[in-house]
Order: C-alpha cells, then structure tokens, then sequence
C-alpha cells in the first residue's frame, strides 16, 4: 500500500540508493554468475569439438584463437577469478569476518583490481606454456 501522504513507495529501489562499493561488487558479483553460465557453454562447445574429430576441433580451436575468441576468453578467466574472489569474501562473512563498514569498503575496492591483475598473471602464465 502507498503512503498516500507522503506519495513516496513504501520500499526503496535502486533510484533512491547513491551505489556503494559493496552494492556494486555484489551486482558485478551476480553479472559474473551470469557470464559464467554462458561461458560453460563454450567451453562445453570445446570439449564438444574435441569428442567430434580433428577438422571440427581444429575449426573450434582457431575461432577461439581469433582475436574476438581471444577477448572473450579473457572475459570469461576475468569473470571466473572475479566470481571467485567474490565466492571467497562472501565465505569469510559466512565465517563471522570482515562485516565492519570499512573493511568491507576497502575490499569491495580492491576486489576489481586485485581480479584484474590475477587474469593478467594467469595469461601470462598460460601464454608461457
């Protein structure tokens, strides 16, 4: 029911909230879900082309070495080690920790940075190889 007197909804939504770190990380943190989902998907698609033959697998193999298939599944190793980190904070609150209002703060912002350094690391790593 409204409050009629003050013709404001009685819930608040996303227009009335100013975003904070942690509401952010925790959008990011459910979008990163989502793209994982669609990222098993292709990967499910590899493993598809390995089982059919070398002619499928090699075409399979080259549409992800494009650069487009090369964005993508950095986005996808970008979005697993950020859902991860996210996976990790929130077993810590599970835990008891990390609840004080700049602490969580702090983490939300280091979150994105500390994901993006990790995905760096470990193309390097794999380029490497």
């Amino acid at each position: 029911m409204a409050n009629v007197t003050n013709n404001r909804p009685l819930s608040p939504h996303l227009q009335i909230y100013k975003p904070i770190p942690t509401m952010v990380m925790s959008i990011v943190h459910r979008i990163t879900g989502a793209a994982l989902a669609a990222g098993t998907i292709l990967l499910a698609w590899w493993l598809i082309a390995a089982a059919s033959g070398k002619p499928y697998f090699d075409w399979v193999s080259w549409l992800f070495g494009t650069w487009i298939g090369l964005l993508v599944l950095f986005g996808y190793t970008w979005a697993l080690i950020h859902h991860m980190l996210g996976g990790i904070r929130h077993f810590v609150w599970d835990m008891g920790h990390g609840f004080e209002k700049h602490f969580a703060t702090k983490v939300a912002l280091i979150m994105p940075v500390v994901s993006i350094c990790l995905t760096v690391l470990v193309w390097i790593i794999g380029l490497a190889i």
